[in-house]
């Protein structure tokens, strides 16, 4: 999506919401369009310091409500935030370290991510369930946290 759509997106999934979209709203999608992995607040403040930190708060859980981004929850203290994947069009995943909270992307081929709709859909309709689409985060430790270790 580009940068003019993804405002566009942004701000008629703030209007339907009930929301505007406010300049600092606009600078927290930016920030978030320009990162390659999920950011926590502070991150998102180092980038952009002219958000004051309250606001980064009120308006990242204003985003979310809307579908305009999504809080990745972690092990640490500290949620991560991205864009919606419907605004990115980029499928993908997250590797969570469970040691120091720290979030990477990662994607599959298309071929085992196809495989894998598919047998996630057979379980959720065995359960009665019907999906919208998946999110998968795999959990361990990081490579600075094993070596931090030994």
């Amino acid at each position: 999506m580009t940068g003019a759509d993804l405002h566009v997106t942004a701000a008629a999934r703030l209007r339907a919401d009930g929301q505007r979209y406010t300049s600092n709203r606009k600078v927290l999608v930016e920030v978030l369009s320009g990162s390659d992995r999920p950011l926590t607040i502070h991150e998102i403040l180092d980038r952009r310091s002219e958000v004051a930190q309250s606001s980064a708060y009120r308006n990242l859980a204003v985003l979310e409500r809307a579908g305009v981004v999504h809080r990745v929850v972690t092990h640490d203290e500290f949620a991560r935030y991205e864009l919606a994947e419907e605004l990115t069009d980029h499928h993908h995943h997250h590797l969570v370290c469970s040691e120091c909270g720290a979030v990477a992307d990662f994607s599959m081929p298309e071929g085992f991510e196809e495989r894998l709709d598919a047998e996630l859909e057979k379980a959720a309709r065995r359960a009665g369930f019907a999906t919208e689409g998946h999110r998968l985060d795999l959990v361990g430790r990081c490579r600075n946290c094993r070596d931090a270790r030994g």
